[in-house]
């Protein structure tokens, strides 16, 4: 069985769906599990609906109706008939969302986050599936939360493999064309949870390990895996293969095209990973898997913006070693920090973080009670793999240089 995920850009209007359909219709759709995201900004939009739900309910209804009136033109591109059964499956969503936001009674932004944003990608896969039954290519509607199971960690799910291999088995009937949700699984007491921000590629990953699948294919607006963002590198390059190694680095680094939970599953059974444009859907794309490095040996060029650069010193010229190192982490953790670079000396140490969670004030006030804080936010961190002079000057070149870290085919600068 192979896995397609399409992400929110390629089903941002009728046009798009309509696309997928062409898609379907090149590489074949049989024996097939579409894995769907929310439609183009929805995520976006439906974060609006919590934060007016905290912060005022007076403009909740609004950001709700907008979020509505979006979904109803892309319909009203698709279906003919203004009487179509895919406008009341799609108005009951919505009256969903709003019963939950008008029964529930937890404070918790994670749990509430959790329990609306995913309708995103609830609707999104009814509305491509009604579609896709409309115009003859028959198939099935599945509801991911059914399928995957995770713990209660709101907004960062971990997966209950062996639950979800069981979900699998039961509910997924691989001899036909399936559709389900990106991002989603659910607890033990059945609500909703999220896998984080663009967790849909992860699960494609866990639904084809899950599968044994032949093979997952991630449809994008770009050709293929490159060598650097086009958004802020000029003349990128196409990536023609890569090993799970060196695409779990890049990963790790801050690739924004492939999610870094994606690749470990994949690894463990050799399941092969194709980053495809759904503009081109014969070109061949990237192909991740077993091998070595990857093919053309250039530099790759990784940035993560809005990042926040603490250099931390010991308040009486004592030596940061084991103890502090030990406590520093745990702020970290209890903040929900992710580390992306750290370095350290005697008595002075470096981290780079993303402030993801909105949580670095609270973590600085806790710091400045035990070390010298200097602390930039908004800073750039640059990775460079398989660097050379070239690209190295390219980078450091008009920028100011706040931490520079150097192994043998990895530099990283954090540049303000």
């Amino acid at each position: 069985m192979r896995v397609f995920k399409f992400g929110g850009a390629s089903i941002k209007d009728a046009a798009g769906v309509k696309n997928v359909v062409n898609v379907l219709q090149q590489v074949g759709h049989e024996n097939t599990l579409l894995v769907v995201s929310a439609m183009g900004k929805t995520t976006n939009s439906m974060e609006a609906v919590v934060n007016a739900y905290f912060t005022d309910r007076t403009a909740l209804q609004g950001t709700i109706q907008e979020v509505y009136d979006y979904h109803t033109d892309i319909m009203a591109g698709l279906f003919q008939n203004d009487n179509h059964l895919v406008y009341d499956q799609v108005k009951t969503l919505f009256d969903e969302v709003q019963g939950f936001l008008a029964w529930n009674k937890s404070p918790k932004h994670g749990f509430v986050y959790d329990q609306v944003v995913g309708y995103g990608e609830l609707i999104s896969s009814t509305i491509l599936s009604a579609y896709l039954n409309e115009i003859g290519i028959s198939n099935t509607w599945l509801d991911v939360r059914t399928l995957i199971k995770t713990n209660d960690q709101y907004r960062d799910a971990v997966v209950n493999w062996e639950l979800t291999q069981l979900q699998v088995n039961k509910h997924i009937d691989r001899r036909q064309l399936n559709i389900t949700q990106g991002f989603l699984g659910s607890d033990d007491n059945n609500f909703t949870t999220t896998l984080g921000r663009e967790g849909s590629d992860y699960t494609a990953a866990i639904l084809a390990y899950c599968l044994n699948a032949t093979e997952v294919t991630i449809w994008k607006d770009v050709p293929g895996v490159l060598n650097a963002d086009p958004r802020y590198f000029e003349n990128a390059e196409l990536l023609n293969s890569i090993s799970y190694r060196e695409a779990i680095e890049l990963a790790f680094y801050g690739a924004s095209v492939i999610h870094p939970k994606t690749l470990q599953p994949l690894q463990g059974k050799e399941i092969p990973l194709h980053v495809k444009s759904f503009i081109h859907p014969l070109d061949k794309g990237t192909t991740v898997g077993k091998g070595v490095g990857i093919e053309p040996k250039i530099p790759c060029f990784i940035v993560k913006k809005n990042q926040v650069l603490m250099k931390l010193s010991s308040l009486d010229f004592s030596f940061i070693v084991e103890d502090s190192i030990s406590e520093l982490f745990k702020m970290l953790h209890d903040h929900k920090m992710k580390v992306d670079l750290i370095q350290s000396s005697a008595i002075s140490f470096s981290v780079c973080v993303d402030n993801k969670f909105g949580k670095l004030e609270s973590l600085l006030a806790h710091l400045k009670g035990r070390f010298k804080v200097v602390c930039h936010e908004g800073v750039s961190l640059y990775t460079i793999r398989h660097f050379n002079a070239a690209a190295l000057d390219s980078l450091q070149n008009g920028k100011e240089i706040l931490l520079e870290q150097r192994g043998k085919e990895t530099v990283q600068l954090v540049t303000k």
